[in-house]
């Protein structure tokens, strides 16, 4: 059972900073990593992003494109009455907005106390702790996934989840991601114009990792190059039917980590793909 959300402490903190490195680490590891930060982090991610996202807006990444503008799952009124499976959830935002379309929501995320915010703000559908990568739902479960910058940037192995995903898909069902746009990691991951100068290889697959002092990582994040991901899709079933980079937008005045209006308005900052089931 998910239980409600204390208040968020500011005072509460990890004792010691974690070494941020480049190195491997595997599927075991990365899952058992962020489900740890997520937990440890679900109450600031959402003190300071919580306004930004709105408790019942779809937003597919800091550009702040809207579903509603964007209709990537399709046109918003064909939604109604559809089986729609929300993966790495967080506080279940985009569910409580397909919910209100009249669509079916499941939000799943990995990370316990985010669900635990979902269950706060509240909605009438269900909430499932899993990872990504072992979906508990039966084949042909759902019409429509989405997930806006959940589950993908963090696993090893993409198409472990891109293949439970189709899945639980029936065919013909679509499949929509948004994740940081791969040219980003070549770039620093800051918001200014330090962010701006080529830092290291757009082809350095090494994922970036944050460790204890024992070298036990409490945070992991996968780079794949574009070309990875396109290959991870067909290679998963998929067809690829539409890439968005959306570009920033003139009323975003706001900073989100290493996104800016500054950086947003040179590169890239979120890559959406659009897939379908055959």
């Amino acid at each position: 059972m998910i239980q409600e959300a204390e208040a968020y402490d500011p005072e509460r903190s990890e004792e010691t900073e974690p070494e941020a490195t480049r190195r491997d680490a595997g599927v075991t590891e990365s899952a058992r990593a962020n489900r740890g930060w997520w937990d440890r982090n679900a109450d600031e991610y959402q003190v300071e992003h919580g306004t930004f996202l709105g408790d019942d807006r779809f937003v597919w990444g800091p550009e702040g494109l809207d579903e509603v503008e964007a209709e990537l799952l399709g046109p918003q009124e064909e939604l109604k009455g559809k089986e729609i499976l929300e993966i790495g959830a967080g506080a279940a935002q985009c569910a409580r907005w397909l919910a209100a379309q009249g669509a079916r929501p499941v939000a799943l995320d990995l990370s316990h106390r985010q669900l635990q915010h979902a269950l706060r703000i509240g909605g009438v559908f269900p909430l499932v702790c899993a990872d990504a990568g072992a979906l508990p739902f039966a084949d042909g479960s759902f019409d429509l996934a989405c997930s806006a910058y959940g589950a993908l940037p963090f696993v090893a192995d993409p198409r472990l989840v891109l293949r439970e995903v189709r899945r639980v898909l029936r065919p013909g069902g679509r499949f929509v991601f948004s994740l940081t746009h791969p040219l980003r990691w070549a770039f620093p991951d800051e918001p200014g114009p330090e962010g701006l100068s080529v830092s290291s290889s757009y082809f350095d697959r090494t994922p970036y990792v944050e460790q204890d002092e024992q070298g036990h990582a409490v945070y992991v994040e996968h780079h794949r190059t574009l070309g990875d991901r396109v290959r991870d899709i067909v290679a998963s079933g998929f067809r690829l039917v539409d890439l968005v980079e959306p570009e920033w937008p003139a009323w975003n005045t706001s900073e989100w980590g290493g996104w800016s209006p500054l950086r947003g308005n040179l590169v890239p900052g979120t890559a959406i793909f659009v897939c379908e089931r055959d």
